[in-house]
């Protein structure tokens, strides 16, 4: 998926300098774009572009200002022959700005391919579809809890397609879970000897879910507009003899499917934008901070958090434990450092369910979710500090995230599903997300 940029010059004066930089960007971006035909600045563009760029800027840009004002798609001002802005360029950049033009001016070249691909992003989502499997999300297990949470509101499916042009598809879980079932033992048992990754399973248990992942590209092989798909697996899970864990990770690994535990279409959204864009391992957990001490502790079933007197910064008010189902998190192998599935820990979910165990590398992550109005991302970036382990309790191995500011974050917090990325990415979410006119939130 590339992005189709359209070079924009001054008429007149595209001259040997436009088209030699122009030359240097296509074998710089080769792998993040197509260039369209070069159009002088004012003249219409074509309806295909995603983004309009500028490999060169003259004064002329001051008495244009109408002109700019009239892209409606982002602009890239990449001027230097590395690929990124060059220094001269900052009081034009800042004029058009203060004359109410946002431009992208990337002082990296990794910058200028992160918004390359945020911008084929931006027009690949419009017509894309998430498919979600559930019948009455709310009524089953844990009904008070479940019934709380907005991506099921019909709004949430609206303001997902107002904002990115995403539908929401949803299909039955009963007929799913049936139809799953009922695909033989022995055509599971075959295709597992395609992957035969380090599991911990009973047979039954192994086959059940690889039996899911049969179902599900089944489904998705019949609608390729699905780029996402969750399943409603908790609240329901007396619609299955099993747990959808391992099939997202083989169809993530598989095809880069972005999955969606327990149908968490606002997840969905937020893992696939980020993932797309930013290019960085993500993965969804659940966030219990120290700060929210009684309902934490309770919902995990652990005696205490973890002890923190060894980490650089003592205060356990700065620190949040992530677990879920039972472990850190959903993860496939290529992002861990640690990996494998074994029997289920909720009591939630059926005696024959799964889980994956799975660690990312310890370091620098950053934490995000798009907020409910869908108009800002909520992030933070942090450190995962090491691993804790609660014999017995629904935190067989939960993460330890420092943030800077544990008041602030309760403060602003969004959800208790919350999106992990490796690395410290705020900056680059700020520029990804203004691609889709989203304001970044820190908390």
């Amino acid at each position: 998926m590339k992005a189709r940029l359209v070079p924009i010059y001054f008429d007149p004066g595209r001259d040997e300098g436009f088209d030699e930089q122009l030359a240097r960007l296509g074998e710089l971006l080769v792998d993040d774009a197509e260039f369209l035909p070069p159009v002088a600045l004012g003249a219409a563009l074509p309806a295909e572009a995603d983004a309009v760029v500028f490999p060169q800027m003259l004064g002329e840009a001051y008495r244009r200002v109408a002109d700019f004002r009239a892209i409606d798609v982002p602009i890239l001002v990449v001027t230097s022959e590395f690929g990124t802005l060059n220094m001269w360029d900052w009081e034009i950049v800042a004029y058009l700005e203060g004359e109410g033009v946002s431009t992208f001016a990337p002082y990296t070249l990794a910058q200028t391919r992160m918004l390359c691909r945020a911008s084929a992003v931006r027009r690949d989502l419009r017509g894309r579809k998430f498919l979600v499997y559930q019948d009455n999300p709310g009524e089953g297990f844990q009904a008070s809890i479940f019934k709380r949470f907005y991506w099921w509101e019909d709004e949430a499916a609206q303001r997902l397609f107002d904002r990115f042009g995403i539908t929401i598809l949803k299909k039955s879980f009963r007929e799913f879970g049936a139809r799953a079932r009922a695909i033989p033992d022995a055509t599971a048992a075959a295709e597992w000897q395609r992957w035969r990754w380090p599991v911990a399973l009973p047979e039954r248990a192994l086959l059940s879910a690889v039996k899911i992942y049969l179902a599900l590209r089944d489904d998705l092989a019949a609608d390729p507009a699905i780029v996402s798909a969750g399943i409603n697996c908790l609240n329901e899970s007396h619609f299955s003899d099993t747990t959808p864990c391992l099939a997202w990770m083989m169809l993530y690994e598989e095809g880069r499917l972005i999955w969606g535990c327990e149908a968490d279409t606002l997840s969905m959204a937020t893992q696939y934008v980020l993932n797309k864009s930013l290019d960085v391992p993500i993965m969804m957990t659940n966030l219990y901070p120290f700060l929210m001490s009684g309902p934490a502790l309770k919902h995990e079933r652990i005696p205490h958090f973890p002890d923190v007197s060894a980490y650089a910064d003592t205060n356990p008010e700065n620190y949040v434990l992530v677990a879920h189902c039972g472990y850190f998190g959903l993860l496939p192998p290529s992002f861990g450092t640690e990996w494998t599935a074994r029997p289920k820990v909720l009591a939630i979910v059926d005696e024959n369910a799964h889980a994956v165990d799975a660690r990312l590398p310890e370091g620098p992550v950053t934490l995000a979710k798009l907020h409910p109005s869908m108009g800002a991302l909520t992030a933070v970036e942090g450190t995962l500090a090491g691993y804790a382990q609660f014999p017995g309790s629904d935190c067989l191995n939960g993460g330890v995230i420092h943030i800077p500011d544990g008041h602030r974050l309760v403060r602003k917090a969004t959800s208790h599903h919350y999106l992990v990325t490796t690395g410290h990415n705020l900056v680059d979410m700020r520029l990804a997300m203004r691609v889709f006119g989203i304001a970044v939130e820190e908390l």
